[in-house]
């Protein structure tokens, strides 16, 4: 990743490098930025269960000087987040075994609200605009998920092809994953959402992508995705639930943001389009009068 602007990124950049012992020490820098902010080495240790020598070499191996520099960035997201997503976490598991805790329809619209309301403090602005300019200039622009992100693609492209003719989803019905890869280049966006567990397909093209020198967007809910080395641009998004399935809210909000700030930027373009593309529905009688 380019552009290193949080302890997340720092973490997610140099993750599959790291040793099981420092990931370890990463995962946790990462589930808890107050804690590594306010709290001593030492207490962190004892939090952790790892020693404060780990999470020195753990500073050096993401770049820092020091553990005191790597505080630093830690410092930085404590601004941005109110409450980290595993004290979000810890609360809910309290309020389950309480035997008293408010209905699972309440408990789920708190954490989507939740999720939304940090992602609003989580997305980099700067970066978020350097990708959908991308996106704005790209020849075209390939989206992929599998699994549980396939319909939330889906439901982007959707929208893209409203107002864009360069949009394809890779690896859709009647076409495959390598078709939609085989001419990518440098002109090209390739943008993948994928969460745990990932994937195999996902990572991979992701890899390819980026190997052929496609501006790479990656949209996950860890540090810990292998796809974000891949990435030219990478959001890590919460997905906190009381479910047993991660929640794609905070995904949609961005799909959605990403798709009004390009519908923007097309300008008049846009609006012809999005007029064309509604008058033939209306011809194949695609939608029902009221």
């Amino acid at each position: 990743m380019p552009q290193i602007l949080t302890i997340e990124d720092k973490i997610a950049a140099e993750y599959g490098d790291l040793s099981a012992k420092l990931r370890d020490a990463a995962d946790f820098v990462a589930a808890h930025p107050v804690d590594v902010a306010t709290r001593s080495l030492r207490a962190i240790s004892a939090s952790s269960g790892l020693a404060p020598a780990t999470f020195s070499r753990l500073a050096r191996a993401l770049g820092f000087s020091s553990y005191e520099e790597m505080r630093e960035l830690s410092r930085n997201a404590v601004g941005r987040r109110v409450v980290s997503f595993s004290e979000k976490a810890r609360r809910l598991q309290a309020e389950a075994g309480t035997g008293d805790q408010p209905p699972l329809l309440m408990r789920q619209a708190g954490a989507c609200i939740a999720n939304i309301e940090a992602l609003t403090k989580l997305i980099d602005p700067v970066r978020l605009e350097a990708a959908v300019e991308r996106m704005h200039r790209a020849r075209k622009v390939v989206l992929f998920g599998a699994l549980g992100s396939a319909g939330i693609v889906e439901y982007m492209a959707y929208m893209g092809y409203y107002f864009a003719a360069n949009w394809t989803i890779a690896g859709s019905p009647g076409g495959s994953l390598a078709n939609a890869l085989a001419d990518l280049g440098a002109e090209d966006v390739f943008l993948v959402l994928t969460k745990p567990p990932f994937a195999r397909r996902s990572i991979c093209a992701a890899q390819m992508a980026a190997g052929q020198g496609a501006y790479v967007i990656v949209i996950t809910d860890t540090h810990a995705c292998p796809a974000l080395k891949h990435a030219s641009a990478g959001f890590i998004l919460p997905s906190e639930s009381p479910q047993f399935f991660s929640s794609y809210a905070a995904s949609l909000v961005l799909a959605e943001t990403i798709v009004g700030m390009l519908v923007a930027r097309a300008g008049p373009c846009a609006k012809t389009r999005i007029e064309e593309v509604e008058t033939r529905n209306h011809r194949l009688e695609e939608f029902r009068d009221a």
